[in-house]
């Protein structure tokens, strides 16, 4: 049995962030085919839902780098990597020093999600907090009222390229986090940074995925570090050709360009659909 996993961003939406119409043909023809695939983004479930609306992926959809599962049937949530505040301090103190807007997702009892922010410095937290606003089940929270005792899933920016480096190297000195940072797909000067627990990643929650699938056959695709986990443990693994070379060059080979439906027209050839 194969299991088929894409990134989102720079993978399988387009410039747009949005599904082609050739995508969105060859996603059927999977699901007519009997394929199974899913998605594995770094994206949360609420952001990555305006851009995959056009099409109903049926099987546990990975989000967060891995942290965050969410099931479209049984809608609920899996988390895993959960963090506490003193694993985090350093890192909030470099946000502030740089000058970048933490957002800090947590897990409340009753399984819902609130985010801790402070008052945004510059645009890029203004566009975070304005997206994040117009999700009715997220609860946004003074950072300064955040709980001691707070179950975190994962801290997400936006930024400068130059100062989200910054806290991402920051963050190799703490032992439990992993920080993740890329874009400029759609804004050159517009970078995203995630950072959770190092215990999960987009390759941990694949495999975990695989096997309770009992699949055979892992296909992956992306085109950022954060996807390097995932082509760790496939047996094939393709990068797109708007990757960055270091990206190719851990891959079994490159599919087309993002914004050409380089996935697509790759699988219609693979599985002859």
């Amino acid at each position: 049995m194969d299991l088929v996993v894409f990134d989102l961003d720079g993978t399988l939406l387009n410039k747009q962030q949005r599904l082609s119409d050739v995508t969105l043909n060859t996603l059927e023809k999977m699901q007519q085919a009997g394929i199974a695939y899913t998605i594995a983004t770094g994206r949360t479930h609420l952001a990555a839902a305006p851009c995959i609306d056009t099409h109903a992926f049926p099987l546990w959809q990975i989000y967060k780098n891995g942290v965050e599962w969410w099931h479209p049937e049984q809608e609920v949530y899996r988390h895993q990597g959960i963090l506490d505040l003193e694993m985090i301090n350093g890192t909030l103190q470099a946000f502030a020093n740089h000058e970048v807007t933490p957002f800090v997702f947590c897990l409340e009892d009753d399984g819902t999600q609130s985010v801790y922010y402070p008052e945004p410095h510059n645009h890029y937290g203004n566009t975070v907090f304005k997206e994040l606003s117009k999700h009715h089940n997220i609860v946004l929270c003074d950072i300064e009222q955040m709980p001691s005792n707070a179950r975190i899933i994962n801290i997400s920016a936006l930024g400068h390229p130059d100062s989200l480096s910054t806290i991402v190297a920051n963050c190799d000195d703490h032992e439990h986090l992993v920080a993740y940072s890329g874009g400029g797909i759609y804004h050159p000067e517009t970078h995203w940074i995630d950072i959770h627990h190092n215990s999960t990643c987009k390759g941990s929650a694949i495999e975990q995925l695989k096997q309770e699938l009992n699949a055979t056959n892992l296909i992956v695709f992306g085109d950022g570090d954060n996807d390097l986990t995932m082509f760790k443990i496939a047996d094939e693994a393709y990068a797109t050709d708007n990757a960055p070379n270091h990206i190719k060059a851990q891959a079994s080979g490159t599919v087309g360009h993002h914004d050409e439906d380089g996935v697509a027209l790759f699988l219609k050839k693979r599985f002859d659909l």
